[in-house]
């Protein structure tokens, strides 16, 4: 009685593959399929795809959504495992996915985002506790942290190893099963099984042909752990101290050991006290939250000095001017350019602070350890009109701009860091400055322009300011904290800050590197290399912003 509902089960799923092949086509087989068929033996079964799908990539189509749900069904029923790493118990499990990459979610502090590779597959570790025995054996004797980095590496490895076994015969079975039930055919099943061995043998080749173990230095965090990136050391000696996946990789986890029993955040880097941290922020357009937010983000990254690439004002009148004192009371200098929502009387008023420097013209000044030049935009449009000259407006002032910064090259000041609003007037600097910054288009762009300049865009750190009650979706808000070299004034790494818009709370922060400090022959700073020993941490870090 028990197999009834059971085939019953399996008609339903035969019925809906075999639509695949259209009514017309089910017809033809069918009439072709009694023709061939011996007289007395009967017809074929209702559902049979072997008997109705004569078109080869109809029945190709039929097999590989057979497989790829046998599969994926497989995965959720047996393709994870439980294995300790370190003091922690940990699933491992792998996921079918479009963007492949690796997760580890830290409950309940949030998550961590890896892009290890590019294949179908994700592998997913969530770390479920913390083991009170082996926690306290590492709290008791703090020596053994030293030897924490080898045992995690073996944890990870044995684990990894469990995990492709059994991942095999989950997606094996999983489709030799469904297969099965639709074809009722051994040697259909076997097929079926074969093909989804195939198809998870490809997906590991790629992933380890696209294997990238740098992709820890460069992870994206949710939740409580947006905090945790704001410790950085020196990016170069980084990578070329820990050149490994595993190293990384153990250095997570002894400082996710250290976060449980300390409660506080996670400091995935040494720290650097010599980096120069520049926080970027754009478009703010009159929205007061953005000041809550930046004296925050001052406060926990220890800013060194804030630049602002301009459209803080949405119509640049003079009623507006009293939405910018707060700029005083951030705490670190603060570098200003106008944008098209700036008016000169905006710039006027910002001129009044003595903890702003307004930059137009090509001007410079020296600020947090760093030279910085800027301009204002070329147009001035309060009520959303076309700016007067468009484009070309924007190049002929960036090209002054450029003009302004190899006079400043020739009198032996160079400049670190160019501002402008306009991303159209900040590419014409290329070639004169390491790094300029723009705004305006409310979206981040990262690009390397073709004679070496780094052009950074950052979108609204006002979400858009009031006009984002007029989007059917709000604006996240954008800012980012740049890390600079104190000795050579170059970009090391930055974190990209989103944090939701008007109704929305959430918070993420992206890690990001320079292609060069990411290569294996990147030289070593001459700051000296941080000690990894947790006194050494305590002692040199800056302090850590709590969640």
């Amino acid at each position: 009685m028990v197999r009834v509902p059971f085939r019953a089960a399996a008609d339903r799923v035969r019925h809906r593959l075999s639509q695949l092949v259209g009514p017309k086509s089910r017809g033809h087989a069918s009439a072709r399929t009694r023709s061939r068929t011996p007289a007395g033996t009967g017809t074929a079964a209702p559902g049979d795809l072997t008997g109705t799908a004569r078109r080869p990539y109809l029945r190709a189509l039929g097999m590989l959504a057979v497989v790829v749900l046998g599969a994926w069904l497989g995965l959720l029923a047996v393709g994870s495992i439980r294995t300790p790493v370190g003091p922690m118990d940990t699933n491992m499990t792998l996921r079918p996915s479009l963007t492949g990459g690796s997760k580890i979610n830290v409950s309940p502090l949030g998550a961590l985002e890896l892009d290890s590779h590019s294949a179908p597959l994700r592998l997913d570790v969530d770390v479920d506790r913390l083991d009170p025995e082996r926690s306290q054996a590492l709290v008791d004797r703090p020596e053994r942290f030293s030897s924490l980095q080898d045992e995690v590496t073996r944890d990870v490895a044995a684990g990894t190893r469990e995990l492709a076994v059994r991942s095999c015969v989950a997606v094996v079975s999983g489709a030799a099963a469904l297969g099965l039930v639709v074809y009722r055919r051994p040697r259909r099943a076997l097929a079926a099984g074969g093909l989804a061995l195939t198809l998870l043998a490809a997906s590991g080749v790629s992933a380890y042909a696209t294997w990238n173990p740098k992709s820890v230095l460069e992870p994206k965090f949710s939740g409580l752990l947006s905090s945790a990136p704001s410790l950085v050391g020196d990016a170069r000696s980084i990578v070329t101290e820990f050149d490994i996946y595993q190293q990384e990789l153990a250095r997570l986890v002894t400082n996710v050991t250290k976060l449980y029993d300390a409660t506080s955040t996670l400091p995935v880097y040494q720290p650097d006290p010599g980096t120069i941290r520049v926080l970027h922020v754009s478009d703010i357009h009159l929205n007061p939250a953005a000041w809550h937010i930046i004296s925050s983000l001052v406060e926990q990254y220890e800013i060194d000095v804030i630049v602002d690439s301009g459209d803080t004002m949405d119509h640049g009148s003079a009623a507006e001017n009293g939405f910018l004192d707060p700029v005083r009371d951030l705490g670190a200098p603060y570098v200003w350019v106008r944008g098209n929502h700036d008016s000169p009387v905006t710039q006027a008023y910002l001129k009044k602070f003595k903890n702003v420097s307004v930059l137009d013209d090509g001007s410079a000044v020296n600020v947090g350890g760093l030279r910085i030049a800027g301009t204002g935009d070329a147009s001035f449009t309060p009520d959303r009109t076309a700016p007067v000259g468009g484009r070309a407006a924007a190049q002929l002032e960036g090209a002054r701009l450029a003009s302004a910064l190899r006079d400043q090259e020739r009198a032996g000041t160079p400049v670190d860091i160019a501002v402008a609003h306009d991303p159209n007037t900040a590419r014409e600097t290329d070639g004169t400055v390491p790094l300029v910054l723009s705004g305006h288009l409310h979206r981040r762009i990262n690009e390397q322009l073709k004679l070496g300049t780094r052009l950074k865009v950052e979108g609204s750190t006002g979400g858009g300011g009031l006009r984002a009650v007029q989007n059917e979706k709000p604006e996240k808000v954008h800012a980012s904290v740049l890390y600079m070299d104190r000795s050579t004034r170059r970009l090391q790494a930055w974190d990209e800050i989103t944090l939701g818009g008007l109704g929305l709370t959430t918070a993420e922060v992206s890690r990001h590197l320079p292609e060069e400090n990411l290569k294996k022959d990147a030289p070593v700073s001459p700051t000296p290399s941080p000690s990894s020993s947790p006194s050494a941490t305590r002692s040199t870090a800056r302090p850590t912003p709590s969640p």
